[in-house]
């Protein structure tokens, strides 16, 4: 069965939750190789949350090619596994 969960439940459900390293190790990824690209509106984190996370996903794929569209899924990905 599918995870139906939007975007905006995962990142209400992960507001205050810090994010587990997987997840902080793509977060740092996406902004070392895209940040200028794709997340020029985006504030890196030092201790990003699941929401945190969650929201550069749609900048990555609207604003960043197929790389970074692929960053975004397994961070997406790994949060819904997460929450």
């Amino acid at each position: 069965m599918s995870d139906r969960r939007s975007i905006d439940d995962l990142k209400k459900l992960g507001a205050n939750r810090p994010a587990p390293e997987d997840i902080v190790r793509l977060y740092r990824k996406a902004f070392s190789e895209f940040g200028s690209k794709a997340l020029w509106s985006s504030r890196e984190l030092p201790q990003p949350s699941f929401a945190a996370a969650l929201a550069i996903t749609e900048s990555l794929r609207v604003e960043g090619n197929l790389a970074a569209r692929n960053i975004a899924e397994r961070i997406e990905s790994l949060c819904r596994a997460a929450l």
